[in-house]
């Protein structure tokens, strides 16, 4: 199979959530691109795909990084598997979790997938350590700012965003809104990776979680950072 052909069937599998054996054969057998897929997971295909989205994007619009944001997001796993847990907010239903950081205009830069009782704070370090191009070093001129909300309000997240270069910003949900309708001029900035995440749950592969294996369901995920990130990028026009 060409892997022309594949990559589209891949993409169309995010993109409806339909299953591998459910194809349409106008797009290869199921099983034929299933391995395809397999074969691209171990070699990495779908976050390199990512990376190269970021570093067109980069050169054609330029990554905002002087307005972070970092945010989770649940997904239902009713197959269970790798990194997934008890989600506390489904009664206690199977659930995993994504924790996103996107630049200042909502472009996805790192990702990390965890259970779904796993704390927000608690993935920082791993997904600063994630950002999957090379991130320049903020000067005094040119700071590295970093939007949360209250679930990162610990003593070692503040250590932590300031020993990797971060100014934070840590504020309650709806504090952005009242600050905006209060303060003229106020632009708020962590809506970007709820609006990301939103994107995100369009492909619906993401919506609910069916794979058991965290390679796999990592490499959808990659595939539609990918997409979001060449389309910012201006790739379709």
């Amino acid at each position: 199979m060409p892997a022309k052909q594949a990559f589209f069937a891949m993409f169309y599998v995010l993109r409806t959530g339909i299953q591998w054996k459910a194809l349409p054969r106008s797009l290869g057998a199921g099983s034929t691109v299933h391995d395809h897929f397999q074969k691209w997971v171990r070699l990495g295909i779908f976050k390199l795909l990512w990376s190269a989205g970021l570093y067109s994007y980069d050169e054609t619009k330029g990554v905002d990084w002087e307005w972070l944001a970092m945010d989770g997001a649940i997904t239902k796993a009713p197959l269970g598997g790798e990194n997934t847990a008890p989600n506390p907010t489904d009664r206690a239903k199977q659930g995993t979790k994504r924790h996103l950081l996107t630049d200042g205009n909502g472009v996805p830069l790192a990702l990390v997938a965890t259970g779904a009782n796993r704390n927000d704070f608690k993935e920082i370090k791993n997904v600063l350590d994630s950002i999957v191009i090379k991130r320049p070093q903020p000067t005094k001129r040119k700071k590295q700012n970093l939007c949360l909300d209250k679930g990162y309000d610990f003593p070692e997240v503040h250590e932590l965003i300031k020993a990797y270069g971060y100014t934070g910003h840590i504020k309650a949900r709806g504090e952005e809104s009242s600050a905006k309708a209060k303060i003229p001029g106020y632009r708020a900035r962590r809506w970007v990776v709820e609006r990301t995440h939103s994107w995100m749950n369009r492909f619906r592969r993401l919506l609910i979680r069916w794979e058991k294996k965290t390679a796999n369901y990592e490499a959808f995920l990659h595939l539609s950072c990918a997409f979001i990130t060449f389309r910012a990028a201006g790739a379709f026009g």
